[in-house]
């Protein structure tokens, strides 16, 4: 008989997570003002807020950490990472930070100036708070059927051109920095990009003069997608696929605390002497001295180690089937989520789930409690919170999709984990007609106001 799937590593060391009562969490979620991010981790059974800087490392990473070299100033460590982003994306500058935002604001502060216009694909919630915040405008230029939760695509997360062109043929292009990429789409339910669509993207890019910025905190599940889905890109390696890809953009801006597989940690690459130049000064400013920017000596030895490793097939793959199980597991008790299913989470569609709870109400938010409420389950609401205010009207903005994501941090959870969540979601669904009630903003920040927004519960 053929031998059944076994994950490609061992499991070293353990850490206890305990369950609790429903009571216990009731009271828990209310003094946190019913927001998911203002629980302590203890009060959590399963967390999947988010896989930012919570995967597991490997014992390379571990003993890469031990010879950090912690030298304010040219550090041994500091030259290991750049050689091994120069090797893997082929840029020639680079520039440590110590999260993804941190290179979003580096990297913005330099390029980004108010009245401008950056289209993109679903910019993120950093994304688009850095733009925003700037006095400028992010312009979503994601294909239409990313509105589709139901629809099963191979890249759904991709760039209209025709949108796009037509951002280009509407502004001029001194008003326009860059057009920033996102591989994988997060905010349309962490979905791929097809390398023809980079490449189609990259190419209306440079006929207009524009740069192309490639959001790539999870490129690496971009390009196990592309090999796996794409014609032409079967045979290819994963670090032949990353090669292509960024050889279609001009600069990259990474969270490493995703697909870099470390517990803190990003960068700016680029291939711009004289963007370098001037983003070097906002590091200086922001983050530190350009050989460590935000990072210790021994999170740079640990992310060039991690960055390598997970451009391989096997932990990939492992990942994938993962995120997939829990689809199929969801699929068996008709919990409808984004399909198909993402690389890095799974996005449960809350408005299909809840669709007796108002707009008004936040869907999203009302399922993500619903399920922490159900087992102690922490996800993360994607929809009309975060999609935060309009700068100008002030009013809210209303999210198309309504998204409760459930990000799987990279090999923390075995498969009876995936279990328990799926059988809870479908706990929730069983009384989901009965929900018809959400909750209402009592406090919150101008902007990003999802990370710290308070909340009270409508009554009927």
């Amino acid at each position: 008989m053929k031998l059944p799937y076994a994950e490609p590593y061992r499991i070293k060391a353990v850490e206890a997570i305990k369950p609790s009562t429903r009571r216990q969490r009731e009271k828990w979620i209310k003094e946190a003002h019913y927001n998911l991010f203002n629980l302590a981790s203890e009060h959590v059974f399963i967390d999947l807020l988010t896989d930012s800087g919570t995967g597991s490392m490997t014992d390379n990473q571990w003993a890469a950490i031990m010879t950090g070299d912690e030298s304010y100033a040219g550090a041994k460590s500091y030259y290991a990472l750049k050689e091994t982003i120069q090797k893997i994306f082929g840029f020639e500058y680079f520039i440590p930070t110590h999260q993804g935002r941190a290179a979003e604001n580096v990297l913005f502060s330099a390029l980004v100036k108010e009245g401008d216009i950056v289209p993109g694909n679903s910019h993120f919630d950093t994304t688009k708070g850095h733009i925003e915040s700037r006095k400028a405008t992010a312009i979503d230029c994601t294909i239409d059927a990313a509105k589709d939760t139901q629809l099963e695509i191979p890249f759904k997360g991709e760039v209209d051109v025709e949108k796009l062109r037509a951002v280009f043929e509407r502004y001029p292009k001194e008003r326009i920095p860059f057009c920033v990429l996102t591989i994988t789409n997060n905010s349309a339910g962490g979905q791929p990009v097809s390398m023809k669509n980079i490449r189609e993207t990259s190419e209306l890019c440079h006929s207009y003069g524009i740069p192309l910025l490639l959001d790539s905190a999870r490129f690496a599940e971009n390009a196990y997608f592309i090999k796996k889905r794409e014609a032409g890109y079967g045979s290819k390696t994963i670090k032949q696929i990353t090669r292509e890809m960024y050889s279609y953009a001009d600069m990259m801006t990474m969270s490493a605390k995703k697909d870099g597989i470390v517990n803190m940690g990003g960068f700016i690459a680029l291939n711009s002497k004289e963007v370098f130049e001037v983003a070097k000064r906002f590091c200086i400013s922001y983050e530190g001295f350009i050989t460590y920017g935000g990072m210790a000596g021994r999170d740079m030895n640990a992310l060039a180690v991690g960055l390598d490793e997970n451009t391989e097939f096997e932990p990939l793959d492992a990942r994938m089937r993962q995120v997939a199980y829990l689809g199929k597991l969801l699929d068996r008790y008709g919990v409808p989520y984004q399909r198909p299913a993402g690389g890095h989470a799974i996005f449960i569609d809350a408005k299909k789930c809840l669709p007796n709870v108002p707009k008004e109400h936040f869907a999203a938010q009302t399922l993500a409690i619903e399920l922490y409420l159900e087992a102690g389950i922490r996800g993360c609401e994607i929809g009309s919170i975060l999609a935060d205010r309009d700068p100008v009207t002030r009013e809210n903005r209303y999210s198309d999709l309504e998204l409760l994501r459930l990000a799987i941090p990279r090999r923390v959870y075995t498969d009876n984990h995936m279990a328990v969540i799926a059988a809870a979601m479908k706990n929730v669904m069983a009384r989901a007609k009965n929900i018809t009630t959400g909750y209402r903003i009592v406090e919150e920040a101008p902007i990003l106001r999802h990370f710290t927004v308070k909340l009270e519960k409508i009554e009927e």
